[in-house]
């Protein structure tokens, strides 16, 4: 298990590649999305927005949506992208708003991050009563032979915080219930280059680590008969969802 000082390092990496995380990560699934905010009928909390992935998602579908991440880059992305989102520096463990804000808090691959004892009893205070949490994960589908190489040669394994088990949720925090989609990104080479290079592993690589990864998926690309010859390609996903109703 990582240290949480290894967490921390890895977490802040992102205010180093902001745009291309942008620009190379997907977004969710429209199912996925109206899943987390079946029945919610008002403001919603986009915990870790990051880029704003999810929060232009919500956004379209009329949510009043308020951002909020710790990477002030980040969040300068979301703002020029997302105009209509309302955008807070912050954290899970100290959300920048009132006790009863939202309807719903959802945090989209970022629940990892967090400590999740001093985020809990945060998120339930700023849910008003009945609010729920909705936590969604876009993972790679290494079931499939050439996803896991990806995996493998982005050394992805080694410094990976997205934990393969369902999340836990304390009270005040009821059953949760979980939702899954699979689904499919088109991208080119340098489209999946530039994932690898969003990533937090390869950011807080040194320059000659993250040239040897950029190399070796070329060679991937280039060589592996599941993808030799194409100009693009489907990268296989599958997203987790999950959602809690606040009790008390």
């Amino acid at each position: 298990m990582r240290s949480r000082h290894q967490r921390d390092l890895h977490a802040a990496s992102f205010e180093q590649a902001a745009d291309v995380y942008d620009a190379a990560r997907p977004s969710y699934p429209a199912d996925a999305v109206s899943w987390l905010t079946e029945g919610i009928d008002g403001p919603v909390l986009d915990l870790g927005a990051g880029t704003g992935k999810l929060t232009a998602a919500l956004v379209e579908r009329g949510f009043d949506v308020t951002a909020v991440d710790p990477s002030p880059e980040m969040l300068r992305v979301l703002g020029d992208r997302i105009p209509e989102a309302e955008v807070r520096e912050g954290a899970a463990e100290r959300i920048p708003s009132p006790d009863s804000s939202f309807a719903l808090v959802v945090v989209a691959q970022a629940w990892h991050w967090v400590d999740a004892d001093r985020a809990i009893p945060e998120v339930a205070r700023v849910l008003r009563p009945g609010g729920r949490l909705g936590l969604i994960w876009n993972e790679r589908d290494e079931s499939v032979a050439w996803v896991e190489e990806l995996g493998e040669l982005m050394d992805a394994g080694s410094a990976s915080f997205d934990d393969e088990a369902d999340p836990v949720l304390a009270s005040p925090f009821g059953p949760i219930e979980k939702h899954e989609t699979r689904w499919v990104q088109p991208l080119d080479l340098d489209g999946l280059l530039d994932l690898a290079r969003s990533r937090s592993y390869f950011i807080t690589k040194d320059p000659d680590a993250q040239a040897a990864v950029i190399q070796s998926l070329r060679r991937l690309a280039r060589e592996h008969p599941d993808l030799a010859g194409r100009d693009t390609f489907e990268l296989p996903y599958v997203t987790r969802s999950y959602r809690a109703a606040r009790e008390s």
